[in-house]
């Protein structure tokens, strides 16, 4: 299991603060106000991430958007493992993933997370990413949802790790897992009642 003794709760107190302030920064906001194109809250779910960003219309801004997301918690998980070792990764990954869904600039209303799952995978587990992405992109094929893309790959990430041996990381991306279920309660109850949009529809 995760040692904290290892890190020292001062030290994690410090990754955990870090870690939510980078995970926080809404890029999608910053780019589309930057842009001209409003606040990003008053388009299509009011959501700050790239999904909603590509209801703008630009999909350039949304893939911008979605890097940005994601490479804010490889920052957070490299940066706290430089500085306090592996374990401050995991929790450095974690804090922006947190930061990402409820930042305190926005009054906790943030995004759903599944950028800064992948981007602390990146920064934590980096094959684990080729993983998420072949599940990914598997059940997107099927499917043609994106949501429940998501939500299987974020399933089967601490699977994986926890079949390999990694268990501190099985335990992280776990909770990660159950929150990004939480996040997406209202895409499973549209996939359950066959209403969630496809990938490609319009409207």
């Amino acid at each position: 299991m995760i040692d904290f003794s290892a890190l020292g709760w001062a030290n994690l107190a410090i990754v955990l603060l870090f870690g939510y302030l980078l995970g926080s920064i809404p890029f999608g906001l910053v780019l589309t106000k930057m842009a001209g194109l409003g606040d990003l809250r008053s388009i299509g779910s009011g959501n700050i991430g790239a999904t909603n960003v590509l209801r703008t219309g630009n999909k350039k801004l949304a893939a911008a958007t979605l890097l940005l997301d994601a490479l804010k918690a490889t920052a957070a998980a490299l940066i706290a493992h430089a500085v306090f070792g592996h374990n401050a990764a995991l929790f450095g990954g974690f804090a922006a993933f947190i930061g990402h869904l409820f930042p305190v600039w926005l009054g906790f209303k943030g995004g759903k997370g599944v950028a800064t799952y992948i981007g602390t995978l990146l920064g934590v587990a980096p094959l684990m990413v080729l993983v998420f992405a072949v599940a990914w992109l598997s059940v997107a094929f099927i499917t043609r949802y994106s949501s429940l893309s998501a939500l299987v790959a974020t399933l089967v990430i601490p699977v994986v790790l926890w079949i390999l041996g990694v268990e501190e990381a099985a335990v992280v991306t776990a909770v990660m897992t159950i929150i990004t279920y939480w996040r997406h309660k209202q895409n499973i109850e549209r996939l359950i009642a066959g209403t969630e949009s496809k990938i490609g529809k319009k409207g």
